[in-house]
């Protein structure tokens, strides 16, 4: 790992200008065998470099047995290493420009190569051999040279004039994977063009001019990744997780360190530190890459918008990989993303792609966000394109620029709901090689290969892997490919965290945040669970889950909603709370500031809605659509009570529904207005409430700016004690 960090930010020029060296202007210096030449020495970050050039015959040095890197290089320089590289006829006879005397070194070379149609001169009939060559002429020249393919691709270099004279050679040579810029933005038409350079990056890539190095080895390619997901602020294990890595590194130095997103919300940790706690960890152990979850988005709605998210991103000590959203409309997020492809990613930064060499060959990475992050958190500017789309476009650009090793970093879900997006699905896309996901928070114990398009047709393997919840599991996988870049064997698994010792270094930096947090847990709210209000997600033995079910923590949660509503409007007759914002269950006992934050971690506020009957029964429709299954947009209730038979279409379940109206229960009229309690997230829309989005966009939504655990937490308090109860608010009559 350490070793493809410390090349980040190297200059790099093309092979072709590598090559041009091996036509070197001046007698072969003498050079020992340790080492080419004395201003090479071992430390030096061209020296393996530059010697294995001069072993395979490429590269000479001057006179004085020095190579000098930094020397510039000349038009005549230029020309009389590209007439050997292109085994012109350089025997003098004659010269086109006036100063070229047919008696200089390289006025056969000039000829040559202007007689081949290569070169021409600076205008005066001059040629001018001193002048020193820069990038932008170097681009032109060697694509005309080598008779190049033109291409048309997207590039990163800010500088380069849009129409220029050589705006097509610099697209075409990076289009080949054969340039790179002075830095990631900056191409430098203007810079000269330095030996060195043109010596380290004949040795960084595939394509190899003029035969003069060896070909490269046809030996099979193994990658090899570490991943994560799903770690919602869970950081008791990380110093075990800690020394999860660092054994995997010491056997595998080249392993990449990957997260599959949602490492926001959850707990404690990211209450109080934002994800700052988190991204200290995250840093330590040197992550390559991270991809973003639903929940990186969830305080998109908070008086400070996305400014955590883009916190958590400017201090990372790696970059972002993010290709199916648009962050040009938040204002916190749009100057940490990059729309390009980048092969030098600065830390603290998003790209739509990147591509990291790997023990010398090209890997690609793009990273997809499940569409229903829109539905699910609260992205608000921030938009989701379509991922099959998309992931089609990401291989065909990464495969334009000559990378046939492709992984996709995902936070779809293995297998979510096929009406969004997940990675079985995914995996149908001809050309991704490797699928790391999160989001369903799966166990893959093994790798799953999956070998057939969407058709049923066999298709190239895709392995797809995941690595459960919470930080419990490193992922470790081992991919083989052949020299056509397809997977030819695999072999993966799981290892448990919680057996590993603990890193003694980073169970210290852990103490420091664990006070703080425990400080918070340990306040008393003023209420009392007289016995313990669990939370359910179904088993086989009981599928009872509060994403289907009404539970006891349901209703205590909404009839505080209810109550705190109706101080603000006392017309307020009911309170929705969407289960997937119920995260966790309560203790018997006094009931701590900790444990609420755990249950609603999220930070939404209370908020009102003036709907009509009508809307609320196509609201109650909407909760139950996927039941018996869960779904995180299943609606606890207070105030109201209803059936429905899960057994019926979807659309026609809701049976009754009745509402409590000054102290009786009437059934639901549709053409009468009542006012609903919910939260901010699911009044506008949130978990597919599409009737409570065309209210919000109509204006019958308010916002009390009450937070929904500070709403629970005086409820609680001003109750004293509480006990868990079930009233039959909801109803499955299927097969009654």
């Amino acid at each position: 790992m350490k070793n493809l960090k410390k090349h980040k930010g190297k200059i790099s020029l093309t092979a072709a200008g590598a090559a041009m060296l091996a036509a070197s202007l001046t007698p072969a210096a003498t050079v020992s065998a340790d080492h080419t030449f004395p201003d090479i020495p071992e430390d030096h970050m061209y020296h393996e470099t530059i010697h294995d050039l001069y072993e395979a015959g490429v590269v000479n040095g001057y006179d004085d047995g020095t190579f000098s890197p930094a020397d510039p290089v000349t038009r005549a320089q230029a020309a009389k290493m590209m007439a050997k590289i292109l085994d012109l006829d350089t025997a003098p006879s004659g010269s086109y420009f006036s100063d070229v005397p047919e008696e200089a070194w390289y006025a056969g070379s000039v000829y040559a190569l202007h007689e081949a149609g290569y070169i021409d001169g600076v205008g005066n009939g001059k040629f001018a051999p001193d002048k020193e060559i820069t990038r932008a002429e170097f681009a032109e020249l060697i694509v005309d040279a080598y008779e190049i393919e033109r291409k048309e691709v997207d590039h990163p270099f800010e500088d380069v004039e849009e129409g220029s004279w050589y705006e097509s050679a610099v697209e075409t040579l990076y289009g080949h994977g054969l340039i790179s810029g002075l830095s990631e933005t900056e191409f430098g038409s203007k810079h000269k063009i330095k030996r060195g350079d043109f010596a380290w990056l004949l040795a960084t890539t595939d394509y190899k001019f003029g035969n003069k190095l060896p070909k490269p080895d046809e030996d099979h390619f193994e990658l090899s990744l570490m991943h994560t997901n799903d770690t919602h602020g869970h950081l008791d294990d990380i110093a075990r997780r800690v020394t999860a890595v660092e054994e995997v590194r010491e056997e595998n130095p080249e392993a990449l360190l990957l997260d599959a997103g949602d490492v926001f919300s959850g707990t404690l940790y990211f209450n109080e530190f934002k994800g700052q706690a988190d991204l200290e960890f995250m840093n330590r152990m040197e992550y390559d890459l991270m991809t973003f979850g639903n929940h990186e988005f969830d305080l998109g709605s908070s008086p400070e918008g996305h400014k955590a998210l883009a916190d958590f991103v400017n201090h990372a000590e790696f970059p972002f990989v993010s290709s199916n959203v648009d962050f040009s409309q938040d204002e916190n997020m749009a100057g940490l993303y990059k729309k390009y492809v980048s092969k030098l990613p600065s830390d603290g930064m998003a790209y739509n792609s990147i591509i990291k060499k790997v023990d010398g060959e090209e890997v690609g990475f793009f990273g997809l966000t499940t569409e229903e992050t829109a539905d699910i958190s609260s992205p608000e500017d921030i938009t989701f394109e379509n991922y099959i789309e998309t992931a089609e476009d990401r291989v065909a650009a990464l495969e334009e620029l000559g990378v046939d090793k492709i992984v996709a970093l995902t936070h779809i879900g293995y297998d979510d709901n096929p009406a969004y997006d997940n990675d079985q699905m995914l995996a149908e896309v001809d050309g991704i090689d490797i699928i790391v996901g999160g989001h369903s928070h799966t166990a893959l114990d093994e790798p799953v290969e999956i070998t057939t398009d969407e058709n049923g047709d066999p298709k190239d393997p895709t392995i797809v892997v995941q690595a459960d919840q919470y930080g419990n599991y490193l992922g470790t996988l081992d991919v083989e490919f052949d020299e056509d870049g397809v997977v030819v064997g695999y072999a993966g698994e799981l290892i448990d965290v919680s057996e590993k010792e603990e890193d003694p270094e980073t169970a210290e930096i852990l103490e420091g945040y664990a006070k703080q947090v425990e400080e918070v847990r340990e306040e008393e709210s003023g209420g009392v669970a007289a016995e313990a209000f669990p939370n359910p997600r179904g088993s086989e033995e009981d599928p009872s889950s509060v994403r289907n079910s009404e539970t006891a923590l349901g209703n205590l949660i909404t009839d505080g909603m209810l109550a705190k509503a109706q101080e603000f409007n006392s017309e307020t007759v009911a309170a929705f709370q969407n289960a997937g914002g119920i995260r966790t269950s309560i203790d018997e006992g006094p009931i701590t500031i900790g444990e609420i934050l755990q249950v609603m971690p999220f930070g939404n506020t209370l908020a009102t809605i003036e709907l009509s009957g009508a809307e609320v029964k196509q609201a109650l429709e909407h909760s139950v659509s996927n039941a018996p299954d869960e779904s995180g947009g299943f609606l606890q209730v207070a105030g109201l009570n209803y059936t429905y038979d899960s057994s019926e279409a979807v659309g026609e379940r809701v049976k009754g529904v009745t509402i409590q109206q000054d102290g009786e229960w009437v059934t639901l009229a549709e053409d009468e207005t009542y006012t609903i309690a919910t939260n901010a997230f699911t009044a506008k829309g949130g978990d597919g409430y599409e009737v409570f989005a065309q209210a919000y966009e109509e204006g019958r939504v308010t916002d009390l700016g009450l937070s929904d655990w500070e709403v629970f937490r005086d409820y609680v308090a001003e109750k004293g004690t509480v006990e868990p109860v079930i009233e039959d608010r909801i109803q499955d009559v299927a097969g009654e």
